[in-house]
């Protein structure tokens, strides 16, 4: 089990420039999680290579504690073009 507060600081430390994030533990049971993230990073980089940039950040994690990640990467400027409900998806 882990904490999503550790999730979103090993996030944010490996991340640069992120505008937001939203860890949402998705079973109660502190091992699968949805995060959404943004940031301009994920400009340059494909979705896979966005996502294989948060399996660095959260490393050792993925191989056990978290057992299942949903994940939504966006740019700022896709995330600016979402309506609320969809931001709040």
């Amino acid at each position: 089990m882990i904490e999503p507060e550790e999730i979103e600081r090993r996030l944010r430390a490996s991340l640069p420039d992120v505008a937001h994030l939203r860890i949402s533990d998705l079973t109660g049971g502190k091992d699968h999680f949805q995060a959404t993230i943004v940031t301009p990073h994920f400009a340059t980089l494909s979705r896979i290579e966005q996502h294989q940039a948060v399996y660095r950040a959260l490393g050792e994690l993925m191989h056990g504690p978290i057992h299942a990640l949903a994940l939504r990467t966006l740019t700022p400027e896709a995330w600016g073009k979402l309506s609320d409900d969809e931001k709040n998806a």
